[in-house]
């Protein structure tokens, strides 16, 4: 059996604190940093919330030093361990007083050379960050931002809900309809030369709601213009 088939994840890299000290863990993510420093070996394991340490020890098992000797950047691991407190804690980092002494390790895909280190002071141009999106996504402060939008708008839904509106989701193929704007067009398969236009906004719909007697609707929703970008606008 696998790593992955035997055992799941118990936490997540920023889970870990003093109070887990003793605990046996097993913890999933990328490879951040490999430090060599003889007997031991240091990796940095980040997940979608953070970074936790992994110790390798050569003279607890030389073989699982020898394969963690081979990690490089963004390989994905997985690692079980004893958490142990440390006597110097790292204030940089909210795992900074405890690390994880591996017992069990599996390299569960290995990556080629990135065409930029992934970390939050990131030195690659715009241009090539996004070409290569999925791996600038990786950076913590983008994982926060998409989290920090996530809660936003549970927000927003929850408070909708308990004041009794209804969220509905209104099409997004629908006919041209008179905007300020001109409609991004998608052609129909079925009706050759015929096309449906993307929403520039859900206000007919709407309306229909309302007169069909639902008062109170909300939709979190996307709204299609064929024109420039402006400070508080996309297409």
């Amino acid at each position: 059996m696998s790593f992955i088939e035997k055992n799941r994840r118990t936490h997540y890299c920023n889970d870990l604190t003093e109070k887990n000290d003793g605990e046996e863990v097993v913890l999933m993510g990328w490879v951040s940093v490999r430090r060599d420093l003889g007997n031991l070996i240091f990796v940095d394991l980040r997940d979608r919330d953070g970074i936790t340490q992994i110790a390798f020890d050569k003279e607890k098992d030389g073989e699982l030093h020898e394969r963690a000797s081979k990690l490089r950047n963004e390989f994905v691991i997985g690692i079980k361990g004893t958490v142990v407190k440390k006597e110097q804690k790292n204030e940089n980092l909210a795992t900074g007083g405890i690390e994880v002494v591996a017992s069990e390790m599996e390299v569960l895909n290995e990556a080629a050379t990135t065409p930029f280190v992934v970390e939050e002071e990131v030195k690659a141009s715009e241009e090539l960050r996004l070409k290569y999106r999925y791996l600038d996504l990786r950076r913590l402060s983008n994982q926060k931002t998409l989290r920090l939008r996530h809660q936003a708008v549970q927000v927003a839904r929850r408070y909708l809900t308990e004041n009794c509106f209804v969220e509905v989701e209104t099409p997004m193929l629908t006919r041209s309809t008179p905007e300020g704007a001109r409609d991004y067009l998608v052609p129909s398969r079925l009706q050759k030369g015929y096309f449906y236009a993307l929403p520039q906004s859900p206000q007919l719909f709407k309306q229909l709601l309302m007169i069909s007697g639902l008062d109170r609707y909300f939709q979190i929703v996307k709204c299609f213009r064929d024109e420039d970008l402006r400070a508080d606008r996309q297409p």
